[in-house]
């Protein structure tokens, strides 16, 4: 039988082979001659303390043991072309291992994606970063993969059903992503691998019979007695189904607001909003790592930091070492901040949403618009940041420091964000509220990051696409909308995840628990 050791070494040791077989067969008490196999099953950085380790949870085979490398082979897919049909509205994270799982279970998927597929994307990121032209179905949200296919592939949930969490990474796996997804505490695919997964993805959806359609959006649900019929597409087609699963993502506004005008319930739900902040990543390990040169061993250093201030919580969010700020708008007339990292976090920056935390008292203002007066507050703030920047895709921004003390920057240096800044004080982009609130936590994540706070950072308004500003409710059991007989809210846009493994996971719960209603 193998051994189970829990260990922690520097971060040498954990980063060479050979140095890491003699140190277990020191732990173990034998020769490095004996010891045939080391298999770390979890890894994790402890920086704590001045002298940095890293902590390692491994399997030791002596020579006289057996090792047999586990292959994380993908299930036996079946070809479902003549099975019934369920309709996946949003081929993100959720919509994608919604159709997979549904596959397994005998059905045939049918999604519907707004927007291109991962190649046809990129020129319409091209275009938004450099012509500052917005295509409204193809962008950094929505499109093949979703919102998470360019916005860095972090792979990490607060979800405690750490079977489902694996099952998800082991099927990433055996789609092609590294197998240190497994083992890290804080897995990352990166932005730059993600693409060829997700294509992988669908690649095997329509080998085994489903159906993906590109640059088809839903207008219309034909609902009939509050049963699901099917949907209406831009095109005037109709596709029949009496199972669907809507999973479009917390950027698409017109479906909560078809949903709305159908008089279908959805709720506000309260979201966070802030800034994106960036600093060097070079400033970030020296804080982080306690040390002037993090040197070959240690990756880029992340940070994560939440204060209470004023009754809020003000928090980091989506934090991307060695990374950059991207333009996240999805339509013309406003502008949006997000960050992803390529695989190796290889940038000079290092970026972080900094957020606060919102109450549904918060969207009185617009209380007329009833269940979107969430929405349209978001969007209010995103259209002033539009403006105020000059009316294209530059960003409004604003030295740290200056930003605390009200004082307009008099420059910015050129950040990570292609499309640009304007130097903008930043009390005119948000409510008075939001930036006081947001003037004194930045004071505080100073007093508890010593360095944080220095006026070589530069804040970029605004970060405001955190999670769905509406929830579209549903069964606690049979996860069906109350109302809508066949229609399952699913992932960030519905308000029940926050990421891509918890979207992807309630993807495959909502397929179980459509199949389990089919086998009544």
């Amino acid at each position: 039988m193998p051994q189970e050791l829990q260990l922690q070494v520097s971060p040498e040791i954990a980063a060479n082979e050979s140095l890491l077989y003699e140190h277990v067969a020191q732990i173990v008490r034998v020769s490095t001659k004996l010891v045939s196999k080391v298999v770390i099953l979890k890894r994790s950085i402890d920086a704590r303390q001045k002298s940095i380790k890293v902590n390692l949870k491994v399997s030791v085979y002596l020579i006289d043991e057996k090792y047999t490398e586990q292959k994380n082979e993908l299930p036996n897919y079946e070809n479902v072309s003549n099975k019934q049909e369920v309709i996946i509205v949003g081929a993100g994270p959720a919509g994608l291992f919604a159709a997979l799982q549904l596959i397994e279970l005998g059905l045939k998927p049918i999604v519907i994606e707004r927007g291109k597929d991962v190649r046809g994307r990129r020129r319409d990121l091209k275009a938004i970063n450099v012509d500052h032209i917005v295509n409204e179905d193809s962008n950094y949200c929505f499109g093949e993969g979703g919102a998470g296919t360019y916005s860095d592939g972090k792979l990490y949930t607060r979800s405690k059903k750490r079977g489902d969490v694996d099952r998800i990474l082991q099927l990433l796996v055996g789609f092609g992503a590294t197998p240190d997804i497994l083992v890290e505490a804080h897995p990352h695919i990166g932005t730059n691998k993600l693409p060829q997964i997700i294509q992988d993805i669908r690649e095997k959806i329509i080998e085994c019979g489903g159906k993906v359609l590109f640059e088809t959006r839903v207008i219309d649900f034909v609902v009939k007695n509050n049963e699901m019929q099917g949907v209406i597409t831009q095109n005037g087609d109709t596709i029949s189904a009496n199972k669907l699963i809507l999973a479009t993502g917390h950027s698409a506004r017109d479906i909560f607001e078809l949903l709305d005008r159908k008089k279908i319930f959805i709720e506000a739900k309260p979201f966070a909003l802030g800034v994106r902040a960036e600093h060097s990543q070079e400033l970030i390990d020296k804080i982080q790592y306690s040390c002037d040169y993090r040197g070959e061993y240690l990756p880029p250093a992340p940070y994560s930091i939440v204060k209470q201030v004023n009754g809020r919580g003000m928090y980091s969010f989506c934090m991307c070492p060695g990374g950059v700020i991207a333009p996240c708008a999805t339509s013309p007339g406003e502008v949006v901040t997000n960050g992803w990292s390529p695989s190796k976090r290889d940038q000079a920056t290092a970026n972080s949403g900094i957020v606060v935390e919102l109450k549904l008292e918060d969207f009185k203002p617009f209380e007329k618009f009833g269940p979107l007066a969430g929405m349209e507050f978001q969007k209010s703030i995103e259209q002033k940041a539009w403006h105020l920047a000059g009316e294209t895709q530059k960003v409004p921004a604003q030295r740290m420091i200056d930003f605390t003390q009200s004082k307009v920057s008099a420059s910015i240096p050129k950040t990570s964000y292609v499309p640009g800044t304007t130097s903008v004080e930043m009390g005119q982009v948000f409510p008075d509220f939001l930036t006081q609130i947001m003037r004194e936590g930045f004071s505080e994540f100073g007093k508890a990051i010593r360095g944080y706070m220095t006026n070589e950072a530069i804040l970029h308004a605004p970060e405001s696409r955190t999670s769905s500003p509406v929830r579209i409710p549903r069964d606690n059991e049979t996860l069906e909308h109350p109302q809508i007989k066949g229609l399952y809210p699913c992932g960030e846009g519905a308000g029940f995840a926050g990421g891509i493994i918890s979207a992807a996971i309630d993807g495959e719960k909502c397929a179980l628990k459509i199949a389990q209603s089919l086998l009544k």
